[in-house]
């Protein structure tokens, strides 16, 4: 009997969780020395094929730049597997002797590695290395407009796994790839984790997979140039970015938000690097080709350069053209100017300070990429810290380009391809995420305490002296003097501690007779209350006792 496509892909997806379930059985047993030998086997044989592999990726997709594309399989091997390197994930990972704590770490299982057709060979890379060394095995879902370059990078990945000595199916991939491959991997009992990086519906369907996500989300970073900004180099480095392989890494800048009193310098320079301003009618032409009718990125504009796209919109532009730049005032989920472009298009927003430019930032950031990230040029750390404290991203980079600060290459984050949004972008994890991410930790706790020690303490607590208040009030007010007043309040009838509002004067009055009638609450010394004693403790419970009574 021959099976359909679909049936043989789910069968197929059945067979790869049994395989790598088995194989993560065996590699749960590894040392931490074994893993890191796989692991550093992993990062050699990735990097030796990175120049391969990115020209292939970019003559099946026709996104980006080759060469871009070296660095980034470069940046998901080798610079992936420095940062990682030295972390303890296998066993005792912390042994606190002087607290009495002790981490062991635990893999999670077998993980499902949702691959995007933008980034399809660095992110196996990078996901393999992570997924290894917290000692897990991988099945990766690639994107079908990339199933060719994904597959030999799995092939790269898996034939050095071997090489080293890890089990047969610790590292694997979907072939036959259908909606119900992918579905059947994501609703396996045995899967532990997703990681997702793709477009919003497929992230949107991990997470409804009811099997534990992690994932990235949608960019739409602005980056605003302060006055204090060194100006030339702001608008080098956000054109670095923005046409480092044709902007399509999600932390890539998508706005410019530049104060009024810079906007003539800032200009200058966007056009001495090649930006090319477009006017109102061809902002017009290319907004059109932006989106597609659902309001979704146009997958036909994608990792294109600057000519192509004017050309795609009807318009010519100089050769020497880096980035488009169109000028605006608005911000909605229909113009796409205020959007996630993974392409080398650029909003372009112009306020009066950095006031105006705080609020054009969270304007920008509720219109899309909340929990994403950045960046800001500037010379006043007060700015940076203003906005650290507000800004509802989890990156802000400062003087650098985002695409490449964002994934930890230019800056000292630690080096990803899967950036977390956090709760605001609706995700799990803030992180740029790594090994620590995909693995639990087991603590194990000493004793320290006796159930003794605790109730010695309550009672030390019990018997501090009332007239030493844990906290002063700072807006209670003083005495001017002393006053004579009815001594026949008791505490226990004083509005403070019966939850009664004051009214009158005369509340007011009795309030603060019965406080100076108390002798608990009195500031004169004698032989009898000059200490806390078991005496005087005594006497106290008895007074009031006494006073209950009466």
């Amino acid at each position: 009997m021959i099976l359909d496509k679909d049936l043989q892909s789910i069968q197929s997806a059945r067979e790869l969780v049994m395989n790598a379930k088995k194989a993560q059985h065996q590699f749960a047993k590894f040392s931490q020395e074994q893993v890191d030998k796989i692991v550093a086997h992993i990062a050699i044989e990735a990097a030796r094929h990175a120049e391969v592999l990115a020209k292939l990726a970019h003559q099946e997709t026709g996104f980006g730049r080759w060469q871009d594309k070296v660095l980034k399989n470069i940046f998901a091997s080798t610079q992936v597997h420095e940062h990682i390197r030295d972390i303890k994930t296998v066993g005792i990972i912390t042994d606190d002797s002087v607290n009495k704590i002790m981490e062991v770490g635990v893999p999670l299982g077998v993980i499902i590695a949702l691959v995007p057709s933008t980034n399809p060979t660095s992110t196996i890379f990078y996901k393999t290395l992570i997924a290894l060394k917290a000692g897990n095995a991988i099945i990766f879902s690639p994107h079908p407009n990339a199933k060719e370059c994904s597959q030999q990078a799995i092939d790269v990945v898996k034939r050095a796994a071997l090489e080293a000595g890890a089990p047969e199916g610790i590292i694997d991939g979907v072939t036959l790839l259908t909606m119900q491959a992918t579905e059947t991997l994501m609703k396996s009992k045995d899967i532990s984790l997703i990681l997702a990086t793709g477009g919003e519906g497929m992230v949107r369907a991990a997470y409804a997979s009811g099997t534990p996500t992690i994932s990235g989300g949608p960019g739409n970073g602005p980056a605003f140039i302060e006055r204090s900004a060194n100006i030339p180099q702001a608008v080098k480095d956000i054109i670095t970015s923005k046409t480092f392989d044709n902007g399509v890494i999600c932390a890539s800048e998508q706005s410019i938000i530049a104060e009024r009193c810079i906007y003539e310098q800032v200009h200058y320079e966007l056009l001495r690097q090649g930006a090319y301003l477009m006017n109102e009618q061809e902002s017009d032409k290319l907004a059109a080709i932006l989106l597609r009718p659902n309001g979704m990125i146009n997958p036909a504009i994608v990792g294109q350069c600057a000519l192509t796209l004017a050309q795609k919109a009807g318009f010519t532009v100089p050769e020497i053209t880096t980035v488009l730049v169109s000028l605006q005032t608005t911000v909605s989920s229909q113009n796409p100017y205020s959007r996630e472009k993974l392409c080398p298009v650029l909003g372009l927003y112009i306020e009066d300070d950095w006031h105006a430019a705080c609020e054009r930032v969270l304007e920008l950031l509720t219109n899309e990429g909340m929990g994403h990230t950045l960046v800001i040029h500037t010379q006043n750390p007060d700015i940076v810290r203003e906005f650290a404290l507000e800004k509802p991203v989890y990156r802000i980079l400062v003087n650098t380009p985002a695409a490449l600060g964002g994934i930890g290459a230019t800056t000292n984050i630690s080096p990803a391809l899967t950036l977390g949004c956090g709760a605001l972008g609706g995700g799990s994890s803030s992180d740029n995420v790594g090994p620590m991410n995909l693995l639990n930790v087991r603590r194990v706790g000493y004793g320290v305490r006796s159930i003794e020690d605790l109730r010695q303490s309550v009672a030390v607590l019990m018997l501090a002296p009332a007239c030493q208040p844990a906290y002063v009030s700072y807006a209670e007010p003083t005495l001017a003097a002393p006053v004579v007043l009815d001594q026949s309040v008791s505490i226990f009838e004083d509005t403070r501690f019966i939850g009664a509002a004051p009214t009158t004067s005369v509340a007011t009055v009795n309030t603060v007779s019965s406080i100076l009638s108390d002798d608990r609450f009195s500031s004169v010394v004698t032989p009898e209350n000059d200490e806390i004693n078991a005496a005087q403790v005594e006497r106290i419970i008895k007074q009031v006792m006494g006073r209950l009574a009466s």
